[in-house]
């Protein structure tokens, strides 16, 4: 281990449109491929952080690129110590608001940082926060799915594994939303978890509605009835609801956990690691949460949350929905419904043939 300390010494990002092996399908329109950033953090000993963030849609890539690019021109010569610059760039950004594609540079860099301490390191960055790679429960994460249709593919899921299987409501009426529910269950079983993502979708009176037809059918969580923002409505929601409410992919930095939890919005709650603060937001999320109880999952980016889980006090599932790995010379494994964290850091190094092919 190195013991001169780490510098910024350049920063560069780069837009690429992945492929993704199938279409995510939701209420408010498909996900055909992945238009990602990929995040290079050079470093005064020679090695590179590395991170992605996902753009959801290519008009974004651009903004996204310059954006990370131009930040992280102000940072070079700066030392990498993560809580030291997540402070420097609130005090940037205080005035701008955290919110949006500002708040996915500063996360996408603070994960960048943390991979670059945990390959200076030559740990896993499990190790560096203090824990260990250990395999995490994952659930294998859809779009909207046709039970009939989609039969195949369902199957799938249960040979390699997994345990847990989500997919996306609020593509139609409520009929549509009991019949595919229905023949899921059907189709995985009674031991199965099955989650139903409505992507914000509903207003609260409908939310209730669905919720209380959907009942029946044993589901793990209902996610994202409502608007994110709509904090009291969350909570309305999860007063009356027999099934347990999750959300918290679309909360951003840990003040938006800390004024959810407080709101009782949501049973659960599930930080997206591009909106929460990187690993350093996560972290102080993570102590949030094991002071309210409150099981805790995450959102994308299954090679660097499989880190974050591990050292996550309530940790519950992982969410596996493979946007990257084409790009990726070690894509994340699943290992009996399992993923488990690979060092040094991130564990992320870039097939740049691959990047070469999909570059923007």
């Amino acid at each position: 281990m190195n013991s001169n300390p780490l510098a910024i010494k350049r920063v560069t990002a780069r837009a690429v449109d992945a492929p993704i092996s199938r279409p995510v399908k939701n209420a408010f329109g498909v996900i055909a491929s992945a238009p990602l950033v990929l995040i290079d953090v050079a470093t005064s000993q020679g090695v590179t952080g590395r991170s992605y963030v996902f753009a959801y849609t290519k008009l974004t890539l651009k903004p996204l690129v310059q954006l990370i690019e131009d930040v992280g021109r102000e940072l070079v010569g700066k030392t990498i110590v993560p809580h030291e610059l997540m402070a420097l760039m609130d005090a940037k950004f205080r005035l701008l608001g955290w919110q949006g594609l500002v708040g996915m540079a500063v996360s996408g860099l603070d994960m960048a940082f943390w991979d670059a301490l945990g390959q200076s390191a030559s740990q896993p960055l499990v190790t560096l926060l203090g824990g260990s790679p250990r395999p995490i429960r994952a659930y294998d994460s859809y779009g909207v799915v046709d039970p009939d249709q989609d039969k195949a593919v369902l199957r799938r899921s249960l040979e390699r594994g997994f345990r847990g299987i989500k997919i996306k409501g609020g593509d139609g009426d409520l009929a549509n939303d009991e019949r595919v529910v229905r023949g899921v269950r059907d189709l995985i079983g009674p031991d199965i978890a099955l989650m139903v993502d409505f992507n914000q979708s509903l207003d609260p009176s409908e939310a209730k509605r669905r919720i209380e037809r959907l009942a029946p059918y044993d589901l793990h969580w209902i996610e994202e009835p409502v608007p994110a923002e709509n904090l009291q409505g969350h909570a309305e929601v999860r007063a009356s609801s027999p099934i347990s409410i999750q959300s918290g992919e679309n909360w951003w930095f840990p003040r938006g956990f800390a004024e959810a939890i407080a709101a009782r919005a949501s049973d659960f709650i599930m930080p997206d690691l591009m909106k929460v603060g990187g690993v350093t937001g996560w972290l102080r999320v993570a102590g949030q949460a094991e002071a309210a109880s409150i099981p805790m999952s995450s959102h994308l980016f299954a090679e660097a949350s499989s880190h974050m889980l591990a050292v996550t006090p309530t940790a519950h599932w992982l969410e596996f929905l493979d946007f990257a790995g084409a790009l990726l010379a070690e894509p994340a494994q699943i290992v009996a419904g399992t993923v488990t964290a690979r060092g040094p850091g991130l564990g992320l190094s870039w097939d740049e043939a691959a990047v070469a092919k999909y570059r923007l």
